[in-house]
């Protein structure tokens, strides 16, 4: 997050616009004056717009979470896979955060058919106290955050988001990784890539892309066929997702822009912004 903030131009005042919006982790760290934060997962947007709406608050997190938590504490498991059930059946913002939240490594990931499919954490006291606070703090930041700030919530496919991009504004783009995370919520190949990169091309707005570069087996095709013409800035970061401890190794990441971007390198600059995130109780993960 730190540096994908220091790409941001200081200059900056135009709106925020986000076609793969995931969790919200970037918009809501940048927190500019107007963003549109958009994602073809339905169930993200309707959690962020009950937040915004009301219908979500801190207080109704908390005590649902220690009513399902438990629960969850009595039951195991099977708890578990109730919520996961009763969420793929009803599809309720609050059972989405529960098995988030207890899903194996906090992973959003659907089935064809559209449903969740995570599997259970396997740790029954999954919900204590401070686990609880954490997430209500995560949501109140949310929740202040919208109320100061002009923030829109929309369930649609990137190419419209992308296309609604003024010349003022920045598009930030987090799409699935190309040939490695395709099953977010719907798939991820070649031709999205290229779609993607073509409707950017075309803006005359700046754009910023993440994505992956090379890791210790192979690289990222693309972006030597497609990306290379823009401007490319890598650093390495490690990934602690994964079922087992091979699976989970050190990659360079990408960041493409269209526009010169003088980043803030140096580890010094980035533990004090990574302070200053922690201490705003930045949210890294709904």
């Amino acid at each position: 997050m730190p540096w994908i903030k220091s790409i941001v131009p200081d200059e900056f005042n135009g709106k925020w616009i986000e076609p793969f919006s995931g969790t919200g982790v970037v918009g809501f760290n940048i927190a500019p004056e107007h963003a549109l934060m958009c994602d073809t997962n339905p169930h993200i947007i309707n959690f962020y717009s009950a937040v915004k709406d009301g219908k979500i608050t801190p207080e109704i997190v908390r005590n649902y979470l220690n009513e399902e938590g438990s629960l969850l504490q009595e039951k195991g498991d099977i708890h578990y896979y109730e919520i996961r059930e009763r969420f793929n059946e009803k599809h309720e913002p609050l059972d989405f955060l529960f098995i988030n939240r207890a899903g194996f490594n906090g992973m959003i990931r659907f089935n064809r058919k559209g449903s969740f499919n995570i599997p259970f954490c396997k740790k029954s006291k999954r919900f204590s106290q401070a686990y609880v606070t954490k997430i209500v703090n995560q949501v109140h930041y949310v929740r202040q955050l919208l109320k100061l700030k002009d923030f829109t919530f929309k369930c649609q496919q990137f190419e419209k988001t992308v296309k609604l991009a003024e010349e003022d504004d920045i598009v930030y783009c987090d799409p699935p990784y190309i040939d490695r995370h395709v099953d977010y919520y719907s798939g991820w190949d070649s031709e999205h890539e290229q779609a993607l990169f073509h409707v950017l091309n075309k803006k005359k707005c700046r754009f910023i892309l993440s994505t992956w570069h090379h890791n210790d087996f192979r690289k990222n095709e693309y972006i030597e066929s497609m990306w290379s013409k823009f401007n490319i800035y890598t650093r390495e970061h490690f990934y602690h997702v994964g079922g087992s401890e091979k699976n989970r190794n050190p990659m360079i990441e990408a960041i493409v822009t269209n526009f010169d971007a003088l980043t803030r390198t140096t580890c010094e600059q980035e533990k004090q912004e990574q302070f200053v995130l922690l201490q705003n109780q930045a949210v890294y993960r709904v």
